[in-house]
């Protein structure tokens, strides 16, 4: 790490003695702060002519002023390519956050839809994260509503199967989806491999965009059946046809010049901003998604706009085309490096007119929209903070709440939960949960499962960031109990040397009843808020949210226990090979009971994976 001597200067003549030994070549440069903290993240054509910029006084923002200001030393690595620059750059911002960068905050993945090919009969399924199993991916949609909407349209059009395949090799009669007219129960046999696999190609086609065709040939079997009198067959039929409308009806836009696109609109006001990104595939609207990327205010909607593409498809796949409600530094560039990542042609537009500029129209007034109610629920948010601190006798409103809370079913699958509220609201994106280790622990003590998720949360937060400058440390946390908890938590703070934490203690009161909580503090008595004031309401809320958090850790991880099976101990035996053996065999204890040679016999198993199954399940003494 580039540091600077505690005697060297900052700011402007600092920047300015690296000067003399940079070379003119593209690449990546780093300015770091008095602490090594890193304030920017850039990238340069020309390292030397863009480092000598900030060297001198002149025409630089506050924003950029301030930077300079700060900056107490550099780092510099240079690449081959402007292009290189530009994917490292956008890799960089992500990992290490820079204060002064424009930042996506929202990193969220998007759901596909999955026509899985591992079986004869193919399932479709929602799909998140890795692209490993085998099949066709379509997406991305912008939320699992979106695509829940859709699937539930394929089934009533396609009927394609969703189960799994060891329920599809245990069924001996159809379920209940066949019986809604959800499903041609392939797994009894009531539509042959051939028909099957034509439903699935009229699916692929329609996911892409092909459905003229498929409406054309459902309309005439329809007609077909109707004058053979085959009136039940044709009332499906009629249903099905319905399904498929729905769904293009529900899409909303279905762009005709558009094949695949995301439709990417700015809107910045208030020193805020939003981003509404539209995903057209196969001339078909798979929703949106707004983000709010961290700005100062005083970035231009150039720059804005060029960190959220760059940040977006850092660790996405683009599509073959990006339309924008504002251009960038360098377009070209963009697209070059966009291309290179996906292995293919991306092209950049910012239409003016016809039908893709009325798509960037229409994302961009969902981009005003959606800021408008930001900024609305931002300024009660920031008001419920302020109402926060006068409360709890807070020197100044908190930044970060945490709310801690546990679960557990007579000690059995425990789980500890913390839950993060701002001033923008719940921040999902920090909740953590904890698997509670502890084996010491007497089930349900909940003070012992509290004192291990406030240790590991603590420790770790004393390790990785002991100056507190981060913005990761609360300003004051909230615990479920009475003055004996709240006293419990402080001793287990103390011991850790983290005394300075305001620490409060929500109780359910008189009755148990909601609206009559009494809040604890360390050393003060307690007391209780007026029924109607919107304060109560909000520390209601946020109980109410680590509470639905934690329960939902709880009930995954009981779930998880109870569908385990001996298999998942095996060595070497993961959810290919269980798959493929709970197929072959039907369930766990079949394949506890196998013999050497049927387990030999099982596709995906080779022979010494399958002595080593057996020798696991009859060689232990």
């Amino acid at each position: 790490m580039t540091e600077n001597p505690p005697d060297q200067p900052t700011g402007f003549a600092r920047i300015q003695g690296y000067l003399r030994n940079l070379e003119s070549a593209p690449g990546v440069y780093r300015m770091l702060d008095a602490e090594s903290r890193v304030l920017y993240v850039g990238k340069a054509r020309n390292l030397k002519a863009r480092v000598s910029n900030y060297a001198r006084p002149g025409n630089h923002s506050p924003r950029i002023a301030r930077m300079i200001s700060e900056t107490a030393s550099m780092m510099f690595l240079t690449t081959r390519t402007e292009t290189e620059a530009l994917l490292l750059e956008q890799n960089l911002i992500k990992q290490l956050k820079p204060r002064y960068n424009v930042l996506l905050r929202d990193d969220k993945s998007f759901p596909n839809i999955l026509v899985s090919r591992e079986h004869a009969f193919p399932q479709i399924k929602k799909h998140r994260g890795a692209k490993k199993e085998k099949g066709d991916y379509y997406g991305p949609f912008a939320s699992a509503g979106a695509v829940n909407r859709t699937l539930n349209q394929l089934q009533k059009v396609f009927l394609l199967r969703n189960c799994s395949d060891s329920q599809f090799e245990s069924r001996t009669r159809p379920c209940l989806l066949y019986q809604i007219k959800r499903c041609s129960a392939p797994c009894v046999g009531y539509i042959s491999e051939v028909d099957y696999d034509a439903s699935v190609s009229d699916a692929a086609d329609f996911l892409a965009g092909k459905t003229t065709r498929i409406q054309e040939a459902l309309a005439s079997d329809m007609a077909e059946a109707a004058e053979a009198m085959e009136y039940e067959r044709a009332a499906g039929l009629r249903d099905r046809i319905r399904a498929l409308t729905q769904v293009q009806t529900a899409q909303g836009i279905n762009p005709r010049g558009v094949a695949d696109a995301d439709v990417i609109a700015l809107h910045i006001e208030g020193g805020q901003a939003c981003v509404q990104v539209f995903f057209i595939r196969g001339h078909q609207n798979w929703g949106n998604h707004d983000f709010y990327p961290r700005i100062s205010g005083e970035e231009d909607a150039t720059e804005v706009m060029e960190a959220f593409v760059g940040q977006f498809y850092s660790d996405r796949e683009p599509p073959k085309m990006l339309l924008l409600s504002h251009g960038l530094e360098d377009q070209e560039l963009m697209a070059e490096a966009l291309g290179e990542k996906a292995g293919r042609k991306v092209e950049i537009n910012v239409p003016q007119r016809g039908e893709k500029a009325e798509l960037v129209g229409h994302a961009l007034r969902n981009a005003k929209e959606s800021l408008a109610r930001r900024m609305a629920e931002t300024a009660t948010q920031t008001k419920l903070m302020q109402g926060i601190a006068e409360a709890f006798d807070l020197d100044e409103p908190p930044t970060r709440i945490e709310v801690y809370d546990n679960s557990h079913i007579q000690g059995e699958h425990a789980v500890g939960a913390m839950i993060v509220a701002g001033p923008e609201g719940f921040e999902k994106g920090q909740y953590r949960k904890f698997n509670i280790k502890g084996d010491s622990l007497t089930p349900g003590d909940d003070f012992g499962m509290m004192k291990e998720v406030l240790t590991r949360r603590f420790s770790r937060l004393l390790k990785e960031d002991p100056d507190r400058a981060t913005g990761q440390w609360p300003d004051l946390l909230l615990i479920d109990g009475g003055a004996g908890q709240v006293s419990a938590v402080m001793e287990i703070l103390q011991e850790l040397g983290v005394d300075d934490i305001p620490t409060v203690g929500v109780a359910k009161g008189i009755d148990r009843d909601q609206g009559k909580e009494e809040f604890y503090r360390p050393g003060q008595s307690a007391f209780a808020l007026p029924r109607n004031d919107p304060i109560l309401y909000f520390i209601q809320r946020m109980r109410d949210e680590a509470h639905r958090f934690v329960i939902g850790a709880h009930r995954a991880k009981r779930s998880k226990a109870i569908g385990a099976t001996p298999i998942d101990d095996v060595p070497g035996v993961g959810a290919a090979r269980k798959r493929a053996l709970l197929a072959h065999f039907g369930s766990a204890k079949a394949v506890s009971r196998a013999n050497l040679a049927d387990l030999k016999a099982v596709e995906g198993i080779s022979d010494a994976m399958a002595e080593t199954i057996y020798g696991f399940f009859h060689e232990r003494g």
